[in-house]
């Protein structure tokens, strides 16, 4: 029985990055022996283990064939008999495909370090098109590796195109696509995870309604990069740059998704663009399975921003109507959302980088006014029923406007 230190962990480490996780693969062990060394059995597909001091992931060496389509489509063997070679020629990737030894040996039998040094994301065997997820994960590690200058290699791009044209990539179940989505979106420059879904023909199939919008031109005065999906991941560049959480990153990739049903004869506008994008926005997240909180923070997103870019317009009723529609008063998160991708909107347009944006300001101003009325102290005047509800709203439009100077 021995252990080699695999995948992940070696490739970050010879990258320079930080290494979160460390996983092992045993070689020569019974999940029997395995057990009676003090592991602790928790794998349900095939036999993982924690070490029972480091609590670090150690799988048996493993081979696997293909059995069906999709991720769960395989038949997997591990026993004594299976090599750490078999093992890691299964793999998706050669940068994921190296192994090392406690005293220091490795074992690198599809070329992964010349890989590294070449920065080059190649794909180990053929068997890379057997499962779908592969291509997701893929694409996640061109967004997390091309800023240090990683390409995919010409004949891996092929593969990936192959998967998409065959019609594997439609066996991919809907939390395989989200889990590797979320994570993408959590990198430094997640747009590159779009591109490149975009490049082998995925998008079309996996998120439909952001492909959509590419082609579909905006006003250059306002949009110097003219389409649509180009604005939407420069956007979703600029939620990313400024380390705003999952729930912004994913309400920018949503919040255009209107543009895609503008009407041809009143292009380059986008009146309505809004509520036409709620339901796509919707209809995207629900396929995902999109957690609640996120989800609802991209349909708010889609409905009210452009009612923040026009705060400076709106008289103080309609921006009280803002803050009712996204029920910031017992949500005050989602104003942050909104006002974060809202600036992120502005400066993801070419040039646009660094324009002065003031309505945030006004949005935020207008908002704490209002809220600081005491519906309490209205009810204890002796007010009751409607009049309480009328009252309330008449002090919250009358403290906005003395907030910004309006009336």
């Amino acid at each position: 029985m021995q252990r080699y230190l695999v995948g992940g962990a070696l490739r970050d480490e010879w990258l320079g990055l930080p290494v979160s996780d460390r996983d092992w693969v045993v070689v020569g062990a019974t999940p029997e022996q395995m057990s009676a060394a003090g592991y602790r059995p928790v794998g349900r597909d095939f036999p993982v283990f924690l070490h029972p001091d480091s609590h670090e992931e150690h799988a048996l060496a493993r081979t696997e064939r293909k059995s069906g389509r999709g991720y769960h489509g395989f038949v997997f063997h591990t026993g004594a008999d299976v090599s750490l070679e078999d093992d890691l020629v299964r793999r998706d990737l050669t940068i994921n495909a190296i192994a090392r030894a406690d005293d220091g040996t490795v074992v690198d039998p599809c070329g992964g370090r010349a890989d590294l040094e070449a920065r080059v994301l190649r794909h180990v065997s053929p068997a890379f098109v057997e499962d779908p997820v592969r291509l997701l994960r893929l694409a996640r590690y061109y967004a997390r590796f091309a800023p240090l200058g990683f390409r995919v290699a010409d004949e891996t791009m092929a593969l990936l195109r192959d998967m998409v044209s065959s019609g594997e990539v439609d066996h991919l179940v809907p939390e395989r696509v989200w889990a590797e989505t979320e994570r993408a979106l959590m990198h430094d420059e997640p747009q590159l995870f779009f591109y490149l879904l975009r490049e082998c023909g995925a998008l079309e199939r996996l998120f439909p309604e952001l492909d959509a919008l590419f082609g579909v031109i905006q006003p250059i005065r306002h949009h110097p990069e003219i389409d649509s999906g180009v604005h939407t991941l420069l956007v979703l560049a600029q939620t990313a740059a400024a380390n705003e959480p999952l729930a912004a990153r994913y309400a920018a990739l949503c919040h255009d998704y209107g543009k895609a049903r503008t009407p041809a004869h009143i292009l380059p506008g986008h009146h309505g663009h809004e509520a036409a994008g709620v339901p796509l926005a919707e209809a995207c997240s629900q396929r995902l399975g999109v957690p609640k909180a996120v989800r609802e923070a991209a349909a708010v997103v889609t409905r009210w921003h452009t009612h923040i870019h026009r705060m400076h317009e709106l008289r103080p009723a309609t921006m009280l109507d803002v803050f009712e529609g996204i029920d910031a008063f017992r949500r005050p998160e989602r104003l942050d959302v909104l006002i974060a991708v809202c600036i992120a909107d502005v400066h993801g347009r070419l040039g646009f980088e660094k324009r002065q944006y003031e309505q945030p300001k006004t949005a935020r101003a207008a908002f704490e006014a209002a809220r600081s009325i005491d519906a309490g102290a209205l009810a204890a005047s002796g007010l009751q029923g409607p009049e309480i509800g009328a009252a309330l709203k008449r002090e919250r439009v009358r403290a906005i406007a003395e907030a910004i100077g309006r009336r």
